[in-house]
């Protein structure tokens, strides 16, 4: 089932969500649904704060970005309960999208490695470490779990110029393929 995307203004979106167990009600069926939603909505990764829920879960599949980044091919994953164990002190910048910020897109700096360490769909432990493209889409998602939104992160500036966009988007004064909530 396709879920409704929560936009930039929604206060849930700033909150810090809280880890679950397996026994998490309907898990696998929200999985689905999740994966569902972000192929949809044509993005490469989508945390549950994005659509209405407060807890550690996020899915992503970066293989949109495999034709420049090859090691993205067939990186798809669920990650519930991610933390981020260690970052590296080499830094990039991306141009990031969000589907909680449409028909918006900054660069912003992220680290370009990590570790991360989370339970898949089968609560079975798993540590990775990761560079690159696939470094910043769970980062990015990553941080929808600390109520964090990317434009957070964007230039002070630039950030300033997209004021009445930003707005805009908080008031549901934009256009989307893609089903939306707002507040």
């Amino acid at each position: 089932m396709i879920l409704p995307i929560y936009l930039y203004g929604n206060p849930i979106l700033r909150k810090k969500s809280e880890d679950i167990d397996k026994n998490y009600p309907d898990l696998k069926q929200l999985i689905d649904n999740m994966f569902e939603t972000m192929y949809h909505s044509n993005g490469v990764g989508l945390a549950a704060p994005q659509i209405g829920l407060n807890i550690n879960l996020l899915v992503l599949d970066a293989s949109p970005f495999a034709e420049d980044d090859p090691i993205c091919k067939g990186f798809k994953r669920v990650m519930i309960n991610p933390q981020v164990t260690f970052e590296g002190t080499k830094k990039i910048v991306f141009e990031e999208g969000c589907l909680s910020v449409p028909n918006i897109h900054e660069e912003v700096t992220r680290y370009n490695d990590i570790s991360v360490t989370y339970f898949n769909e089968n609560f079975e432990e798993v540590t990775e470490k990761l560079s690159g493209n696939r470094a910043v889409v769970v980062q990015h998602e990553f941080d929808h779990l600390q109520g964090i939104v990317f434009c957070d992160k964007i230039n002070p500036i630039r950030k300033h110029f997209l004021k009445n966009r930003l707005s805009d988007i908080s008031k549901g004064k934009v256009k989307t393929s893609y089903r939306v909530k707002v507040n």
